[in-house]
């Protein structure tokens, strides 16, 4: 009787922890957010393309704080907050608001599994929005700027024996009093702009690897010469290491090659299996770092052969290709938030399940607009197989128009503080996304938020990646570089210029309007370029609007993208409601309409 009283009393305890955490808020959620698991958050490995077997997630509750910025650190922490949720939102389960003169804390403690002993152990975040200070037993032990890309630390020199070890993070995000690049975040949420996301948003994890490791594997397939470019790089090697790649196919081994780290290393394929959103056949992976023919690390990985070019048509209009093979590629506008998590998806399904619904729509691309996803999203996109525009998050001197002058119009007023913040995290993004097959155009810039020096930047981003295709503004100021002329109209499709030298697209069009009671995110206007009262209306314009598209497909267009995905904060325009629980216009019809464009292109 004894025994079952403490278990009782154990199990009691147990409940009572976890029932300290709920969402904050009476607002909209998914139907992910009741799987939540306070004790096993986003469990998931957050690092397909290059993955290790051994970590230890440190997702969960953290205490945290809010002081005045410059301040010293909180001798008292205000409460709990469910780490990878941003400080704002329901999730988090604080739902505060953090200004440009605040600071955000966090603090937790964790102990390093005994089997690691002899080991190094690297302590990964996938993102922090913006500037991150790492303290390490209280030790500061470095710093991140940059609100969309993982970072790394070692700390094994600053872990003590064996015990409870502590984490303390200091996070600063000005937001839209900031110069940085931030997406579509606001301290003041209004019309098309959403709630500002702050602090820690991916998952946070710890993993033990050898003195000398891997610590990033590039791939880029050449489809023409029928091989996989690899370079793996490390850290801490000695000169007479080897990396040895294997590259296979259902668990057979296709090629294998070894080199010094940081040589390019070519792995013929045979036969080569192509990629594409029709049959997006994955190749695993594996990376060994040898010393003396003994392996010292591992790590998994996987690949694709998928090429993605421009050539002009028997027309004369040039097109965009996959696989040499012209392809239209149509797909929505993605904005890549959520009602309960803002940035951060509740679940693993939940990211997925945007992505497969877009496919069940009968779309082939997704423009992942101004924001960039966890490390997974992109992993599920390889898998499921749609090809990616991945834009670079706005930032700075917000909206600068020179308005449909072809040659016209440049911000000059950045600061050299700000140009050099701008090439370091398209950079990191750039380098973070390199070897994902589903990413096939860069976008620097979106309508003239923040453009600047347009024809150096579309230069710098081909030169780091000539592996794809350049989108130099997206409807923004239209300058004569990169690889395509990229216009927006709302809310019907037009063509109102034309560059018989580049690829011309579509950027954004739609935009069409349903609010749909109990699932509005305000109570006030809601925007849609176009409204309508119910699903039969929407998907009549929508149809409507694809044979106009049709059309204009033949006079040149090479791609198109609408808007949007979900319906986002106070924006209706969505093919789902914001809490993914309504389908706003009926499925089957929309697909019909979508394959018949992307059909419509000659080869």
């Amino acid at each position: 009787m004894r025994r079952n009283l403490m278990l009782c009393f154990l199990i009691a305890i147990a409940l009572s922890a976890d029932a300290q955490w709920k969402p904050a808020g009476d607002r909209m959620k998914t139907d992910w957010a009741a799987k939540v698991n306070p004790a096993n958050v986003l469990p998931e490995y957050p690092r397909p393309i290059m993955e290790r077997r051994e970590w230890l997630n440190l997702n969960g509750e953290w205490e945290y704080a809010i002081s005045d910025k410059g301040m010293a650190e909180p001798a008292q922490y205000e409460g709990k907050i469910l780490v990878p949720f941003a400080i704002e939102s329901s999730l988090s389960g604080v739902q505060k608001d953090v200004t440009e003169k605040q600071e955000l804390w966090y603090k937790r403690t964790f102990t390093v599994p005994a089997a690691w002993k002899g080991k190094n152990v690297k302590l990964n975040f996938g993102a922090v929005d913006w500037l991150a200070d790492v303290f390490v037993n209280d030790i500061l032990i470095g710093s991140h700027q940059g609100g969309y890309t993982p970072f790394t630390f070692d700390i094994t020199p600053f872990l003590t024996g064996s015990g409870t070890q502590k984490i303390v993070v200091r996070v600063w995000d000005p937001t839209s009093k900031g110069y940085q690049p931030r997406g579509k975040q606001v301290l003041e949420p209004n019309s098309i702009w959403y709630t500002a996301v702050t602090g820690i948003w991916q998952t946070v994890w710890i993993e033990p690897v050898a003195a000398n490791h891997v610590t990033a594997v590039k791939s880029i397939p050449n489809v023409d010469a029928g091989a996989v470019e690899v370079t793996v790089q490390t850290a801490d090697c000695q000169s007479n290491d080897v990396v040895e790649v294997t590259i296979s196919d259902a668990g057979k081994a296709v090629a294998t090659a070894k080199g010094l780290a940081g040589k390019t290393l070519r792995l013929p394929i045979a036969n080569a299996k192509l990629w594409s959103p029709e049959s997006p056949t994955l190749y695993t992976m594996k990376i060994t770092l040898l010393r003396a023919g003994k392996a010292i690390d591992e790590v998994s990985s996987y690949t694709a052969m998928r090429k993605i070019s421009t050539k002009r048509d028997a027309n004369g209009i040039v097109r965009m290709q996959l696989n040499n093979k012209n392809y239209f590629h149509y797909g929505p506008l993605d904005q890549g938030w959520w009602p309960d998590g803002l940035y951060t998806a509740p679940t693993d399904e939940a990211l997925l399940f945007d992505i497969k619904k877009t496919k069940d729509f009968g779309f082939n691309m997704i423009r992942k607009h101004v924001k960039v996803e966890p490390a997974r999203w992109y992993y599920h996109c390889d898998r499921e197989g749609i090809l990616v525009w991945q834009d670079m998050p706005s930032g700075d001197l917000g909206n600068q128009w020179a308005p449909r002058q072809y040659n016209g119009g440049t911000d000059k007023n950045r600061t050299p503080e700000s140009i050099a913040n701008y090439y370091q995290e398209w950079q990191e993004i750039m380098d973070l996304l390199i070897s994902n097959p589903s990413i096939v155009v860069w976008v620097p810039f979106n309508e003239g938020w923040g453009q600047f020096d347009t024809e150096k930047v579309a230069a710098w981003t081909a030169g780091r990646d000539p592996s794809r295709l350049v989108n130099p503004a997206s409807g923004g100021n239209h300058r004569d570089c990169g690889d395509m002329m990229d216009l927006h109209n709302y809310p019907g499709p037009e063509m109102y210029l034309f560059d018989p030298k580049r690829v011309n697209v579509l950027g954004e069009y739609g935009g069409i309007g349903l609010p749909m009671e109990g699932h509005l995110w305000w109570d006030k206007r809601n925007w849609g370029y176009i409204q309508f009262k119910d699903k039969r209306e929407v998907t009549d314009q929508y149809i409507k609007y694809a044979k106009e598209l049709k059309d204009m497909v033949k006079r040149g267009f090479s791609a198109a993208i609408y808007t949007q995905t979900t319906d986002v904060e106070g924006e209706v325009n969505g093919l789902m409601t914001y809490d993914r629980k309504e389908i706003k216009l009926i499925e089957s019809e929309v697909k019909a309409a979508n394959q018949d464009v992307i059909n419509s292109i000659d080869n």
